[in-house]
């Protein structure tokens, strides 16, 4: 969708384009505004990605940019507040991630300010831009479309569980990408001859709840969708199949092992 390239220009050229009556009040150098619904502790890979990929483009967070970060702690609910907090504090450019059942909120929260979206859906379906080519407006988007990638992750499944034909999948019904990636889901599962059952949880809450249903359906693995709230809290999510696997055992009828299979990030990029 961007470009790294026209990311950086924003930042270099947001400042000369303000009016000078409101430069100054600005600070001396642009400022980035950085909103993630995650935590800095998940994050921190991506952080330090960020400021490598500012400074070899000849940015340095105290030198020449100042970055304000600003981390939902998967409190999702906060997000949008957040989001005006950056906007009133006039930064030059947004990037947000890690939105997921958020995300069309904060766009409608940063109506003026150039924002960035990092997603795992189809920008142009959620409607953060107009189109792939000419997003329009004051948003783009990166996006890794993790949807094209649900055929081969059955696959996988398919050869790894030669026997078994139920499969799971886990997905937060209050994201909007879930409606989507459910229909992948099916569409792929049929050309495989596997039964798809949906598993929801909206928060860490339902947890116990869904896998207590994935047992009940006998499903012999578990995908689980890109979500925000599924990969903040990944080694629970871990920590419970390995437990419900283990009471599966020796269950007449019950799943032997159960696979969670994250939809981690997929080699394919849409940008621009």
């Amino acid at each position: 969708m961007i470009e790294r390239r026209e990311f950086l220009t924003l930042i270099g050229g947001a400042a000369a384009a303000w009016p000078l009556a409101a430069r100054a009040q600005q600070p001396a150098m642009p400022v980035v505004g950085f909103l993630s619904g995650r935590s800095l502790a998940y994050d921190s890979r991506l952080v330090a990605a960020f400021h490598q990929g500012l400074k070899e483009a000849g940015f340095v967070e105290g030198q020449n940019v100042a970055i304000e970060f600003r981390w939902a702690e998967g409190q999702f609910d906060r997000l949008t507040a957040l989001a005006v907090d950056l906007v009133g504090r006039q930064v030059s450019v947004i990037f947000a991630g890690g939105l997921d059942v958020r995300i069309r909120d904060v766009k409608a929260a940063i109506s003026a300010t150039p924002v960035v979206f990092a997603t795992a859906g189809d920008p142009v379906e959620l409607g953060l831009v107009t189109s792939f080519n000419r997003p329009g407006g004051n948003t783009t988007a990166v996006t890794v479309i993790s949807a094209s990638l649900w055929p081969k992750r059955l696959n996988l499944l398919h050869e790894l569980l030669a026997s078994s034909i139920v499969v799971a999948l886990l997905v937060n019904p209050d994201d909007p990408s879930a409606e989507p990636s459910t229909r992948d889901v099916y569409a792929a599962a049929k050309g495989l001859g596997l039964q798809v059952h949906v598993i929801r949880a909206s928060s860490e809450s339902d947890f116990e709840a869904a896998f207590a249903m994935l047992v009940s359906k006998q499903a012999s693995a578990l995908l689980v969708t890109n979500n925000a709230l599924f990969n903040s809290r990944r080694e629970k999510l871990i920590a419970l199949a390995a437990r419900h696997a283990g009471e599966g055992r020796g269950r007449r009828g019950s799943p032997q092992w159960l696979r969670a299979a994250r939809a981690g990030p997929p080699a394919r990029r849409r940008r621009r």
